[in-house]
C-alpha cells in the first residue's frame, strides 16, 4: 500500500444538462478562498472571491450567504431548539442525574468565549463597490450594489473571520477521538437560488443545501498538520510531506512554520477539510479509476480496523457505480474527524474507534451520499428522505453484497422502523421541512426509513428490474443538477410505463397508510370445488396486490390484482410460481372478491405481499393459515 499524499488534479467535465422540466437552469459558483488557521486560538481569517453566475429569468437584487459557524453560541437558533425538543441530540447535550430524574443541558449554552464558534464578514463588495452586508445569526442578507440581470455574471469580494467551536455538531476543534480540526460548513457559503426562491435557512443543526460551482482553496496552517478533505492538492510535493507508520517527518526548511495547502475541487457544491498532527494516510488506488484515501489517527487500537475497511471501502464504490452509476471524481477521502458520520464534496468526516462492522456500516452509509447528495443534489432541507432515504437503500444493498449470507429483503429493518413510526402517533408527511420535526427520532425514521422505503416500495410496484433501470436512469438524467420528488416519480414512470402520481403524493405529502387484510376464506356450498377470497382495504393508501396461495400437497399458486389508477401489470416476480392476473381493483371499492378453483380443505396457508416489500402498517391480518 503506497503512503504518500501526492493528490493528482485530473479534471471533471461537466455533463450535459437533460431538462427536469422545459427551461431548467441552476445558479453556478466559483469561489477562490485564502485561509489561514491559528492552531493556538482556533482562529482564523481568510479573503473570498466568488464570481456568481444568475442563469434564472428573474433580476437579482439581494444575496444571501450561510454563517453555520455562528450556531455555537449561547442563546442562538439552534440552542434554543436544543433546549425545547423533547428528544435532543444526545452529542449536543450534557446529562446529569438529580434524583430519578435525568436532566438534560444544551452544551451550546454553557461555552465561553474562547469555546464558541463564529464567522463574521467584513469589506464586502460587489465588482470593487461596498454592498450592504447584514448579518442575522447564521445568515448573511446583502443588499447587492447593483442588480444581477438574467444570465449576467458579478464578482463579490469579502474578508472573514472565524472561531472554531468546541466539537458539538459536525464541525469544530477536538472531537471526543482527539480530531483537531474538523473543518466543516467553515467559510461564508452562498445560499441557494433556484425555480423556487432563495434557501436561506437558519442553521439549526438540521441539512444543507449548495450551489453547484468551482473551489480553488488555499489553507496555511502549522507545518506540523496533516490535511485531507474535498478537491485535489495541487503542491504536494512543494509542500514536502512524507509518511511513516508511527511519525510524520517534516522535510521543509526549520524556520518555516506554516505550510499553504492548495486544494481545488471542481464541480462540487461544498468544501471541507479536516486537519491533525496524528493523522496516518494510506492511499488505495482501484482498477474503476478513483483513487481512496484514508487520513485516521495514528492510534494502534484502531489502526487494523481501518486497514481492514479499505478493500471493503473499494468493493463497495465498486458496487454502487454498477447499480447507481460512475462515481465521476478521480478521488475520494475517508477521514476520522466529525461526531459522528457526514458526507460532504469528495470525502466524509466519520469516527473511528468503533468495532470493524460499525465502520464499515458509517463509510458505507456516508460514501453512499456520494451519489445521493453529492452529485444527485437534492435540496435536503426540504427533501431530507431523498438524500438520506435513497442513500439508506443502496447502503443496504452494498452491505447485503459484502454478506456472506444474503438476506431476502436487505430493507426488512427500515420497513419495520417505518411501521413503528407510523403506529405511533408521531408520524409527520415527508414534505415536513427538516426543521420542523417535532421530534429527532420522527424526522430520522422518516428521512432515513421511510425514504429508503419508498424506493424499496417501488421494486414491489414495477418489479425489481424496473426499479433498478430506474435508479441507473435518475442517476443519469439528474447527475450534477438538484432534482425534486417529482423527477424520481417521472423517472420510474418513463421507465415502466405506469402511473405513479398517487404514490408520491400518498407517500409522501400525507400521513396515509397502507393496511389490506384477509376479510373470508368461504368455500363452496353447491359441491363444486371453489374456495372465495374476500379481500379489503381498510387503509387510505392503494396498492396492487399480490398473493401466495400454499396447498395442503405443497404445490404453491400466485394471484396479482392490478391496481386500475396504476393502469400497470407488474411481471411475474416469482415466475417459477404459476400466476394468474386478476381484474383490477378500483380504489373507490374498499372490497374486493375472487375465486380459486379448489376446495377449501386443500388451502394451507394465503398471504398477501409474500415479499414483505408492501408496507401494510398492520401485519397481522395479511395471511389466513390452516393449523
Amino acid at each position: 500500500m503506497k503512503k504518500t499524499l501526492l493528490f493528482l488534479l485530473i479534471g471533471i467535465g461537466t455533463p450535459k444538462l437533460v431538462a427536469q422540466s422545459t427551461g431548467y437552469w441552476q445558479q453556478h459558483v466559483d469561489y477562490k478562498m485564502e485561509v489561514t488557521m491559528d492552531v493556538k486560538t482556533y482562529q482564523y481569517h481568510g479573503k473570498q472571491e466568488l464570481v456568481y453566475t444568475n442563469n434564472s429569468a428573474d433580476t437579482l437584487r439581494r444575496v444571501f450567504y450561510h454563517l453555520y459557524n455562528n450556531a455555537f453560541q449561547p442563546g442562538s437558533e439552534m440552542d434554543m431548539r436544543l433546549q425545547t425538543i423533547k428528544d435532543p441530540d444526545g452529542r449536543m447535550v450534557t446529562k446529569t442525574k438529580v434524583g430519578d430524574k435525568e436532566i438534560k443541558e444544551s452544551r451550546i449554552a454553557k461555552l465561553q468565549p474562547n469555546e464558541i464558534g463564529y464567522l463574521h464578514v467584513s469589506n464586502f463588495k460587489q465588482d470593487d463597490v461596498t454592498a450592504v452586508a447584514k448579518e442575522v445569526e447564521t445568515i448573511l442578507e446583502v443588499t447587492l450594489a447593483k442588480p444581477i440581470l438574467p444570465g449576467k455574471s458579478t464578482t463579490f469580494t469579502l474578508d472573514f473571520a472565524g472561531q472554531v467551536p468546541v466539537q458539538i455538531r459536525r464541525s469544530g476543534r477536538n472531537n471526543k477521538e482527539g480530531v483537531e480540526l474538523s473543518m466543516a460548513q467553515w467559510y461564508p457559503k452562498m445560499a441557494e437560488f433556484d425555480f423556487e426562491g432563495w434557501h436561506a435557512d437558519a442553521y439549526i443543526a438540521r441539512e444543507f443545501h449548495g450551489v453547484w460551482g468551482n473551489f480553488d482553496v488555499k489553507i496555511t496552517i502549522d507545518k506540523n498538520y496533516l490535511l485531507g478533505g474535498s478537491g485535489y492538492l495541487q503542491n504536494g510535493n512543494e509542500i514536502g510531506f512524507n509518511y511513516q507508520d508511527k511519525d510524520v517527518v517534516v522535510t521543509v526548511p526549520k524556520k518555516q512554520k506554516t505550510l499553504t495547502w492548495h486544494f481545488i475541487a471542481p464541480n462540487v457544491h461544498d468544501f471541507t477539510w479536516a486537519a491533525d498532527k496524528n493523522y496516518l494516510h494510506d492511499v488505495v488506488p482501484t482498477n474503476f479509476g478513483t483513487t481512496l484515501h484514508f487520513i485516521y489517527k495514528n492510534n494502534p487500537k484502531i489502526i487494523e480496523n481501518w486497514k481492514q475497511a479499505e478493500p471493503k471501502t473499494v468493493q463497495l464504490m465498486e458496487y454502487y457505480n454498477k447499480i447507481v452509476g460512475k462515481y465521476p471524481y478521480q478521488q475520494y477521502s475517508v477521514i476520522q474527524g466529525g461526531d459522528g458520520g457526514m458526507e460532504y464534496a469528495m470525502c466524509t468526516l466519520i469516527l473511528g474507534e468503533g468495532t470493524f462492522d460499525g465502520l464499515v456500516g458509517v463509510i458505507a452509509h456516508e460514501m453512499g451520499h456520494s451519489w445521493f447528495q453529492h452529485i444527485l443534489a437534492t435540496n435536503e432541507s426540504k427533501h431530507s428522505w431523498m438524500d438520506e432515504g435513497f442513500t439508506s437503500f443502496i447502503e443496504d444493498l452494498g452491505l447485503n453484497e459484502l454478506a456472506d449470507k444474503k438476506a431476502e429483503n436487505p430493507f426488512a429493518g427500515s420497513y419495520k422502523s417505518y411501521i413503528n413510526l407510523a403506529n405511533s402517533g408521531k408520524e409527520q408527511p415527508l414534505s415536513t421541512h427538516a426543521d420542523r420535526y417535532d421530534e429527532n427520532r420522527s424526522y430520522s425514521i422518516a428521512s432515513y426509513s421511510k425514504g429508503e422505503v419508498f424506493l424499496a416500495q417501488i421494486q414491489y410496484l414495477i418489479g425489481k428490474e424496473n426499479l433498478m433501470k430506474t435508479v441507473k436512469r435518475y442517476y443519469s438524467e439528474f447527475r450534477f443538477k438538484h432534482p425534486t420528488p417529482n423527477d424520481i416519480k417521472r423517472t420510474a414512470e418513463r421507465v415502466s410505463g405506469a402511473n405513479l402520481d398517487w404514490y408520491l403524493t400518498d407517500w409522501t405529502e400525507t400521513l396515509n397508510t397502507i393496511d389490506y387484510g384477509i376479510k373470508a376464506v368461504e368455500g363452496a356450498t353447491d359441491g363444486v370445488p371453489k374456495t372465495g377470497i374476500s379481500l379489503e382495504r381498510i387503509g387510505r393508501t392503494p396498492m396492487p396486490i399480490d398473493i401466495l396461495v400454499e396447498y395442503t400437497d405443497g404445490s404453491k399458486e400466485s394471484f396479482y390484482i392490478p391496481l386500475r389508477m396504476m393502469s400497470f401489470e407488474k411481471e411475474n416476480p416469482t415466475p417459477e410460481i404459476a400466476r394468474t392476473v386478476l381484474k383490477d381493483w378500483a380504489w373507490g371499492n374498499p372490497n374486493y372478491t375472487f375465486e380459486i378453483n379448489k376446495s377449501k380443505d386443500k388451502i394451507k396457508k394465503i398471504i398477501i405481499d409474500p415479499s414483505g416489500l408492501m408496507a401494510d402498517v398492520k401485519p397481522e391480518n395479511n395471511s389466513y393459515e390452516v393449523k
